[in-house]
């Protein structure tokens, strides 16, 4: 029996708390992180005011949580110690990327060489869930089957309605930003891991890639870990929202796994209806409806949501996960990250003021 192994990446923001605006830390964050405790848990992203986490393999969601907060409150102190704060947010609400700094780093400089304004103005924060499973071929059905379900969870996280100072009216822009890099969005359908070995080999051959890292779909098996991992989400606000949303991926991935043994599968749906959804969940988020393929019409996002968490309810108690995907109800019941950065905005009118909101619920519970 697989063991469904999780392990959680986050991308916070680091902010000025004087003009609320993204600012550089210029590494010193991952330099202080890396000389304690944390050793290479914090990682320099492309940009200056980005810093990334990830947890060790963890057993389960508990372990997860732990670790998850343990990084936020770390993290959030090493950036108090230099005048700074972190925020959990898709994007920043007001801040400009044509005034932000590129991480000195040959890599960086290739992506931003290849890439030009796409890159740059990728300024963006998001949640990855790995989720261990050792057989690449099973795996890589999990990823076919599982697209379906991408954006029921995406809707869960959207947290990024502002860009560039505008309320986008999307309540997650984040994945709009995204689209201008190639080789994101949901993946094609393989039919087994040589088929998608195939495909890697052909781009790195015909010089689209040096490597698989550089697909970055919404979901993938990893070409070096043993894992599938999950890319669509924001990064959600709270710690509590994350580790909700790693429980759903790995419930997903467990009870597909179980169908499977059982000769049994979930139907595959055409990336294009997928795709529907997708942008219905970024519009929208848990507010909006969504295409219940099955049926041939819309349904409330809500309903698809609690129908998931029925679909998977009966390997919940085997991953001992239950108290984290019961925040699931929590998001349903008080909104979204979105939902509550626009509240914030309509009750003080200032963009300033969402900022605040972030980093206070960033290190909330921690």
């Amino acid at each position: 029996m697989e063991k469904f192994t999780l392990g959680v990446e986050e991308e916070y923001m680091v902010i000025d708390p004087h003009t609320r605006e993204l600012k550089s830390h210029d590494q010193r964050i991952v330099e202080i992180a890396a000389s304690g405790p944390l050793k290479d848990s914090v990682k320099a992203e492309m940009h200056q005011a980005v810093v990334e986490v990830g947890t060790g393999v963890c057993e389960n969601t508990q372990q997860a949580y732990e670790e998850i907060r343990f990084l936020r409150k770390s993290v959030s102190d090493i950036a108090r110690s230099l005048d700074l704060r972190i925020g959990a947010s898709g994007t920043h609400p007001f801040s400009h990327w044509s005034q932000q700094l590129i991480t000195p780093n040959p890599r960086y400089d290739a992506i931003v060489n290849e890439m030009q304004e796409a890159a740059r103005s990728n300024l963006i924060f998001g949640l990855h869930v790995h989720v261990g499973i050792k057989d690449k071929n099973l795996a890589i059905h999990i990823m076919n089957t599982v697209r379906y379900f991408l954006p029921h969870v995406y809707a869960l996280s959207c947290n990024s309605p502002f860009w560039e100072g505008r309320n986008t009216g999307f309540k997650s822009f984040r994945t709009k930003v995204f689209d201008k890099f190639p080789r994101t969005g949901l993946p094609d359908y393989f039919s087994d891991w040589d088929d998608f070995k195939n495909y890697v080999n052909l781009l790195i051959k015909t010089g689209c890639i040096d490597n698989a890292k550089k697909i970055w779909w919404d979901v993938r098996v990893h070409p070096f870990f043993d894992t599938i991992e999950f890319r669509i989400c924001d990064v959600p606000m709270r710690v509590e929202e994350s580790i909700a949303i790693a429980a759903l991926f790995q419930a997903i991935v467990a009870k597909l796994y179980k169908l499977r043994q059982q000769n049994m599968s979930f139907i595959l749906y055409n990336r294009a209806l997928i795709n529907e959804n997708k942008w219905r969940a970024s519009r929208y988020g848990i507010d909006g409806k969504l295409i219940d393929f099955g049926k041939q019409s819309e349904v409330d996002a809500r309903s698809l949501v609690l129908e998931l968490l029925d679909f998977v309810d009966d390997v919940v108690d085997e991953l001992g996960s239950r108290p984290a995907i019961q925040y699931v109800h929590e998001i349903l019941k008080g909104g979204t990250g979105a939902d509550r950065q626009l509240a914030v905005y309509k009750e003080t009118g200032k963009l300033e003021s969402v900022v605040d909101y972030i980093t206070e619920q960033t290190i909330a519970g921690t």
